[in-house]
């Protein structure tokens, strides 16, 4: 079964601002301010334009950060978790 593909809102839809460990993110679409731990910030922002999956995902952290094992079966479950999360928030969409 492939993985659901989701895609990050347009460009300027988000205001994201660190606050120390949080960070904010308000959505001008909904006005609303979410507030969120790493890697939330780090997975919208390696989302860009272009919908992914899971294993797309890990791939673009994997080079963002400079890391190694992005295939990793546990990372794309737990990337998937986060996506999920995401698109509840109304802060990334299925594709």
């Amino acid at each position: 079964m492939a993985d659901s593909l989701y895609r990050a809102p347009e460009a300027g839809a988000l205001r994201i601002e660190p606050l120390g460990d949080l960070t904010a993110i308000f959505d001008r679409r909904s006005m609303q301010t979410h507030l969120v731990v790493a890697p939330m910030p780090e997975i919208i922002a390696a989302m860009g334009d272009t919908p992914c999956d899971a294993g797309a995902l890990a791939e673009r952290l994997a080079a963002m950060f400079d890391l190694a094992d992005a295939g990793d079966d546990d990372v794309a479950a737990v990337l998937r978790e986060r996506l999920a999360e995401l698109a509840a928030l109304g802060l990334a969409a299925a594709a």
